[in-house]
C-alpha cells in the first residue's frame, strides 16, 4: 500500500508513464472536522465505487441493487 500525505486541492494522479495517460485523478476538496472530501476524474466508462458497493457487485448484487445512495 502506498501512502501519501496531500493537503487541500493536492491531487494524486495513477497513470501510464509509457503513454503519458491518466487514468485516475483523485483532489482532496475539503478537509473538516475528521473527514476528507475527495475528487475522482476518471474516463466516464471507468467504474468509480466505494469498497462496500464495490464489493456487494462483485458477490452478484447489480449496482441497481445497490441504494442510490451508495453509488458513487
Amino acid at each position: 500500500m502506498l501512502v501519501l500525505t496531500r493537503k487541500n486541492r493536492e491531487s494524486v494522479v495513477i497513470g501510464r508513464p509509457e503513454d503519458l495517460e491518466v487514468v485516475l485523478e483523485i483532489t482532496i476538496l475539503e478537509i473538516e472536522g475528521g473527514r476528507v472530501r475527495l475528487g475522482f476524474e476518471a474516463d466516464n466508462k471507468m467504474p468509480i465505487h466505494r469498497r462496500e458497493v464495490w464489493d456487494r457487485i462483485c458477490n452478484g448484487e447489480s449496482a441497481a441493487a445497490v441504494p442510490r445512495a451508495e453509488k458513487k
